[in-house]
């Protein structure tokens, strides 16, 4: 099964949320002053350019609680196991 996913897209309002956390940085550590209209162009290329870094990163993170878990539930099957004089 082939799963194609498209641009993540970010709601108008998290948009807003997203550029006035960036506002917000440029004001308290950088001591700069930054639009909204700046701040979402610059939350626009990070999403573009380095967005997918952030997305794959958790994937994977992902993958290796899913992979923790199956192999939970494969001792936990195992354990159920009656004793038999087959052996696999």
């Amino acid at each position: 099964m082939e799963v194609i996913l498209s641009t993540i897209e970010f709601s108008k309002d998290e948009k807003e949320i997203l550029a006035q956390k960036i506002q917000a940085y440029f004001r308290d550590e950088l001591n700069s002053e930054i639009g909204q209209f700046d701040a979402l162009f610059l939350l626009d290329f990070v999403s573009e350019e380095i967005g997918s870094y952030f997305y794959n990163r958790g994937l994977y993170d992902a993958q290796v609680i899913l992979q923790k878990r199956v192999e939970d539930i494969n001792e936990s099957i195992l354990e159920l196991e009656k004793i038999t004089e087959f052996r696999r």
